[in-house]
């Protein structure tokens, strides 16, 4: 016997059991997925660590999936099944059928024709048409989540027929919790509940900034102001090494690497945040070609459980979407600060120039750094926020 186990990399979120993609009896070659975890951030496909027969389902779907728990067990002693003529006779299960029979086709609006198993599965199990979905994955394809939606948005009333219960009513602006929802409403709850939230605001000049980022413009080089927002805020735990760290029952325990999350917004899908590992040791192009990777495998949702694990400090940029000001921005589980930036826009300032005031117009931003009061007090806050301003207005030209 084979054990298949919950990979140990999970940064504390609660997994769940979204869907076995095989059941028992099914033959499984080596690395051939055998089941989607689902946690607030990703969905990861377990694969099969060696070959040989499913014979023992641990963990069933909507089970949680704690690092190191079994999910299940791999026969490698009996021969796989040869194909239809040698599978289990009419009285098998669906999946079963389902994984010999061709696979449904979404209509061409839909994209990509190729259905993943764990889809198709549960469009025969609830009874829906996949071509009837519109697909939000890559390329219109259709997903697990869309599959969801789907089958909560179905209300089976018929007209005049007599009900022993009032059916629950909902209106076409609904939507439906799905599992990532879910989660990360029981996160939120629990982050402000576990630590007490303190909020410090200031506000930078992005003048330098906008001079080096156009100035490596025309060297080829493109660069976001988060590259640059990463890399000052790792400058800036040499002054409050506290703040990349968290509160331990003993002890503040303080990350030996700067590993920074940025938060990724995915429209009606939520919030990931990918983590810019070890970004103190990286240069500015490098965070620049590391950001733009993890944000694009983000939106395509091909990001691994190590991608969103191990961050020590986060960075909420809530100013793309227009926002000037939020406070506090909820601490990311077990860190002990969010730094959040508003919108960049020109406003009217007052500067000293040659011993006299100046009334300058300059693209400025309101920055934040939301604490756990448990692990930093007010003047390391502050010293944190001063020294990372310092760095943004006084950056080198290019």
């Amino acid at each position: 016997m084979i054990e298949v186990r919950v990979p140990d990399e999970q940064e504390g979120t609660k997994a769940v059991v979204r869907a076995w993609l095989k059941q028992i009896g099914d033959a499984v070659a080596e690395n051939d997925p055998l089941v989607e975890l689902e946690t607030d951030k990703v969905t990861q496909e377990v694969p099969a660590p060696g070959a040989g027969v499913l014979a023992e389902i641990i963990l069933n779907t909507d089970a949680e999936a704690v690092p190191g728990a079994l999910l299940a067990r791999i026969e490698t002693s009996t021969p796989a099944k040869a194909g239809a003529q040698e599978a289990e006779p009419s009285s098998g299960s669906v999946d079963e059928a389902a994984d010999a029979a061709p696979e449904p086709r979404p209509s061409p609006g839909n994209g990509e024709t190729r259905l993943s198993p764990s889809v198709r599965r549960a469009c025969l199990q609830n009874g829906i048409d996949p071509a009837r979905i519109a697909g939000t994955g890559r390329n219109g394809r259709v997903t697990r989540e869309d599959v969801d939606r789907a089958v909560a948005s179905v209300t089976v009333v018929s007209v005049g027929e007599p009900t022993t219960a009032q059916p629950r009513q909902f209106s076409a602006q609904d939507i439906p919790h799905d599992r990532m929802r879910l989660s990360i409403a029981e996160n939120m709850v629990r982050a402000v509940s576990d630590a007490p939230h303190v909020t410090a605001l200031f506000e930078a000049d992005f003048s330098a900034i906008a001079a080096h980022k156009a100035g490596m413009a025309t060297r080829g080089v493109k660069l976001s102001y988060t590259a640059y927002i990463v890399k000052a805020a790792a400058e800036a735990m040499a002054v409050a090494p506290a703040i990349n760290g968290r509160w331990e029952k003993d002890r503040i325990a303080i990350s030996p690497t700067i590993d920074i999350g940025v938060g990724t917004a995915l429209g009606e899908k939520g919030l990931v945040v990918p983590v810019v590992k070890d970004a103190g040791s990286l240069s500015l192009e490098q965070i620049g070609a590391k950001l733009d990777d993890l944000t694009r495998r983000a939106r395509e949702g091909k990001l691994e459980r190590s991608d969103v694990s191990g961050g020590s400090f986060t960075i909420s940029n809530h100013g793309v979407s227009g926002s000037l000001l939020a406070a506090p921005i909820i601490l990311h589980q077990g860190q002990a600060a969010i730094l959040g930036i508003g919108k960049l826009e020109k406003r009217v300032v007052v500067r000293e120039i040659g011993g006299q005031d100046a009334i300058l117009v300059r693209p400025m931003a309101y920055v934040t750094l939301t604490i756990d009061h448990r692990v930093v007090d007010g003047h390391q806050t502050n010293a944190w926020l001063t020294r990372f301003v310092e760095i943004l207005e006084s950056w080198p030209a290019a």
